[in-house]
């Protein structure tokens, strides 16, 4: 029998009512999921450490990650669904900018783990 797995099933019910009482909501860990998948894409993380640097336009953050302009505006739009970016024009250009920086800090907190 493997040494990982309880051999007598018991139950402490206070650990159980209190834990359970302590955690979120379903709803709570979908968001998070949702939001760790969305930054789970090698792209979009290399668009936002751009962008926490500063504004920037489609065209000069195709030039900076050598992707295609379709490309970065495919990641926009997803990041931008999610409220993860803002974008204002300015003329005929659109930039984009982070909406949130508690994002990037995340980013950050995950080179460290």
């Amino acid at each position: 029998m493997s040494s990982d797995v309880c051999e007598i099933k018991s139950l402490r019910s206070d650990v159980l009512e209190k834990v359970s009482n302590e955690m979120e909501n379903n709803e709570v860990y979908e968001k998070v999921s949702s939001l760790f998948k969305l930054l789970g894409d090698y792209n979009r993380i290399r668009i936002l450490s751009a962008l926490e640097c500063s504004e920037m336009c489609v065209c000069e953050l195709s030039i900076l990650l050598d992707m295609s302009q379709s490309s970065i505006s495919h990641q926009l739009r997803i990041l931008r669904q999610k409220n993860i970016v803002k974008y204002r024009r300015e003329n005929k250009k659109v930039f984009y900018s982070l909406n949130n920086s508690q994002i990037y800090d995340l980013i950050k907190k995950g080179e460290s783990i």
